[in-house]
């Protein structure tokens, strides 16, 4: 075993390509592109350091181009959940004794093939798969995955490093030991980025894991896989598995070495899933982690001193980027009365500049929902707000699911400020406005954090800092990411810790060390060098 304490890299945030015309990185990642969109991938569990291939298989299809098919996913059944779960626990001796820098290398190293080899490739699957364009694919499943990796090696180090204090007669020490158990990673679609970071940062901390991708992000997280391989993950460290998920969690959390749950999704599914932990809490060896980040309802309050352009522009980027599918979305607006007229101008200007189609297409901002679901209830609430006396449509409304799950880009403008898409998440290209009287801007503060029960982002935009202080601390339990003239989106790795609490979730800030504690069980050593010999203490003398 080396001997030394090590310095690792200093973590740095990947910078994000530009893909402007002529570029290499447009012509490599088009080349892929192309190249995997002819192709057929077969993506198969991965169990043990086993791919598993049950011939139970399910197609995976493009969003923008639903009819189209480039490979398929095997779908377990219960006893391939259970063989990743002995699998896991069969890893566990060897991977929690290898020294840290080892497992910090193989994470290291995964970061630097993703930013390398692999950088085209995953932004292409992830393009393909996803439905993402070119620079939201390259900032999520590029950039930000690699800052994971790189800032948890960082953030690992950190916590090591933080040791009770001692004294010349007694040496305190702090080990920071993996959960005694497995860990059960759940995934969403929207970001590829939280694929990897969350089966890795609970490995990296030395625990064993069980991963179920979302499977609609099945393409990316098998290039994912691909690459933990290729840096040097050791078998059944990370074991994948696919397929009915109400089974596969039944599975894993009926397992008496279940040690916690990271988790990233819908919130009526995260509230499931502890509430199974509650009623089986008696069965496990400890106590599991729950972490979970849910979903948000997130806003944009504008104060009448604010800039009429910023605001048009940050509410574009942050209610459409990636057709709002991203948890941080903004889906709901405050406006002043004073500057509407105005806003309303620019932004139905604005909005009607965003063109949609395939991501292949470096000229579309927008391309498709994620899949049928989705996008029929999408519609639905458009159609409703047609329909509604206190609702009208100002721009947007279209949609068409002939060959992709197509949402036009929709701002609704409202006359309740409890009108139903300003409380409930639609996770789509829909914004909905509520435009106020300027003297009721307190009030409005107070209507955006009591209106719903999430409480993930949020962002207000103003010049007047009495109005800015006044809004930060109002606002103070309405997101755990709170943006001061800014979009509510695009948490940057190392600089803006991510998560919410309420109904968005646990609040443990993805991206900072406060995540990867969550994922050890720390025991303290006292080791006393002249060891007492007689029990008696002097107040017993005479």
């Amino acid at each position: 075993m080396l001997k030394g304490f090590f310095n690792v890299p200093k973590a740095v945030n990947e910078p994000v390509k530009s893909y402007a015309p002529g570029s290499p990185e447009k012509d490599a990642v088009l080349a892929e592109y192309k190249k995997m969109w002819n192709e057929k991938v077969d993506m198969p569990m991965y169990i043990g350091g086993k791919e598993i291939r049950t011939g139970n298989t399910k197609n995976m299809t493009p969003p923008h181009d639903h009819k189209h098919v480039v490979g398929q996913y095997h779908m377990a059944e219960k006893s391939h959940v259970e063989d990743a779960i002995a699998a896991a626990l069969a890893a566990k001796p060897r991977w929690e004794a290898l020294p840290w820098e080892q497992r910090a290398a193989i994470f290291l190293k995964a970061a630097e093939l993703i930013a390398g080899p692999y950088r085209a490739k995953i932004n292409a699957a992830t393009m393909i798969g996803q439905s993402k364009n070119v620079y939201q694919a390259e900032i999520d499943s590029a950039c930000e995955l690699i800052d994971f990796l790189r800032y948890n090696v960082e953030f690992m180090t950190q916590i090591y490093t933080d040791q009770p204090a001692s004294n010349s007669d007694v040496w305190n020490r702090l080990e920071y030991r993996p959960l005694e158990g497995f860990v059960y990673a759940i995934t969403p679609f929207n970001f590829t980025a939280i694929a990897g970071n969350l089966p890795a940062s609970a490995a990296m901390m030395g625990n064993v894991v069980v991963w179920k991708p979302a499977d609609k992000q099945a393409y990316s997280a098998k290039v994912i896989m691909d690459v933990f391989h290729e840096a040097g993950l050791p078998d059944g460290v990370i074991n994948v598995v696919m397929g009915s998920a109400a089974m596969i969690t039944e599975t894993l959390l009926a397992s008496r070495d279940f040690a916690g749950v990271h988790f990233t999704g819908s919130t009526a599914v995260f509230q499931d899933i502890w509430k199974k932990i509650g009623t089986n809490i008696h069965h496990y060896k400890s106590y599991p982690r729950i972490v979970g980040e849910t979903g948000g309802k997130d806003y944009i309050i504008a104060h009448p001193s604010a800039n009429v352009k910023q605001v048009v522009a940050n509410i574009v980027r942050g209610a459409f980027e990636y057709q709002g599918q991203k948890c941080s979305a903004a889906s709901r607006a405050y406006i002043p009365q004073s500057m509407w007229g105005e806003l309303q101008k620019q932004l139905i200007s604005e909005v009607k500049t965003l063109k949609m189609g395939a991501p292949d297409d470096f000229g579309n901002f927008i391309t498709a929902v994620i899949h049928e679901t989705s996008f029929d209830k999408l519609a639905k609430y458009i159609d409703e707000a047609k329909a509604d006396s206190d609702a009208e449509i100002i721009v947007g409304g279209g949609y068409d699911k002939s060959k992709g799950y197509f949402i036009e880009p929709t701002v609704i403008v409202t006359k309740n400020p409890r009108y139903n898409t300003m409380c409930t998440e639609l996770f789509g290209p829909v914004l909905t406005i509520y435009v106020y009287e300027d003297d009721k801007w307190e009030e409005m503060l107070t209507t955006a954090d009591e209106t719903t029960d999430y409480a993930l982002t949020g962002a207000i935009f103003a010049r007047d800092r009495y109005a800015i202080s006044q809004a930060t601390y109002i606002l103070r339990n309405s997101a755990g990411n709170f943006y001061i003239n800014d979009k509510p989106t695009g948490a940057v790795v190392g600089m803006q810790p991510f998560g919410g609490a309420r109904a968005s979730g646990t609040n443990d800030k993805a991206g900072s060390a406060l995540n990867l504690l969550r994922w050890v069980s720390p025991r303290t050593i006292k080791e006393t060098f002249v060891t007492a010999e007689d029990y008696r203490y002097p107040f017993l003398g005479n």
